[in-house]
């Protein structure tokens, strides 16, 4: 499990995956999130440019990241 801090009062869940080496694309992260692999607090998302904030949990495959 790993921490990310965003700068700001939230980061869209297509660009997190791309900043947190997840994916190398917008493309990808997008394909990744339609391919219902990527969840949100423990839920199946479905949102591209769903709004991560402080405290959201985000898991893909075996990694998880906390965003604070």
């Amino acid at each position: 499990m790993e921490t990310f801090k965003i700068k700001g009062e939230y980061i869209q869940l297509n660009q997190l995956l791309k900043v947190v080496g997840w994916c190398d694309s917008g493309g990808m992260a997008n394909a990744l999130i339609d391919s219902e692999q990527v969840k949100v607090n423990g839920v199946v998302e479905l949102r591209r440019r769903n709004k991560i904030f402080p405290g959201f949990k985000v898991e893909f495959e075996d990694k998880v990241v906390i965003i604070e």
